[in-house]
């Protein structure tokens, strides 16, 4: 089910998606002219838009936000900043990350590293839609080549959180406290980073 309601003089659609476990309502605003809303069977189209117009000034805020960081066609992001293509003369825009994350992070993961006294037993990248990096059992670490994308505080981060992970295959107590002492502002990292694109 759907509905379109206008925000700042731009028609905005609404699909409301009823699912059979879900307890709670989530609404997430997915581009500027698309509303997602999950809920359960009992939730009904009234209540989205009841929803929908409580919600208004956040749902004005994000899509604001959205809008900000759209990036045109003849543009990337490179380490939080917004580059042309043709600058760089770049063909393959995923070819170029990687080579370029090869030449910043392994220097930045050596001085984590031996900061830390935790060494990979290897390193790799990939181009990955759902982890930004990973540890595997052999202590081997993967990371995400659009990582080229953030500013270099959140690739340090995930460097960081990776390293951890060699020494606590979990997201324990422990684990996070050991990232809070290399990197202390990460629960404010995460929130950028959550928030960058």
């Amino acid at each position: 089910m759907s509905f379109q309601i206008e925000i700042n003089k731009k028609i905005v659609t609404v699909k409301l998606e009823n699912k059979k476990n879900i307890k709670h309502c989530y609404m997430r605003v997915i581009k500027d002219d698309l509303i997602h809303i999950r809920a359960n069977f009992y939730f009904t189209i009234y209540d989205a838009k009841s929803l929908v117009e409580k919600k208004r000034e956040w749902i004005e805020t994000s899509i604001a936000k959205l809008s900000k960081n759209i990036i045109n066609e003849d543009e990337f992001l490179y380490l939080g900043e917004r580059k042309k293509i043709e600058d760089f003369r770049i063909k393959n825009l995923d070819l170029f990350y990687k080579k370029e994350i090869q030449k910043i992070l392994p220097a930045k993961l050596e001085e984590y590293s031996r900061k830390m006294s935790l060494f990979p037993t290897s390193i790799s990248y990939r181009k990955n839609k759902r982890t930004w990096g990973s540890c595997n059992y052999k202590n081997g670490l993967n990371f995400n080549i659009l990582l080229m994308k953030f500013p270099i505080e959140v690739m340090e981060y995930v460097i960081v959180h990776e390293l951890a992970h060699i020494k606590h295959k979990n997201h324990s107590k422990d684990f996070w406290n050991l990232v809070a002492v290399y990197c202390p502002n990460y629960k404010e990292i995460e929130k950028r980073f959550k928030n960058f694109l």
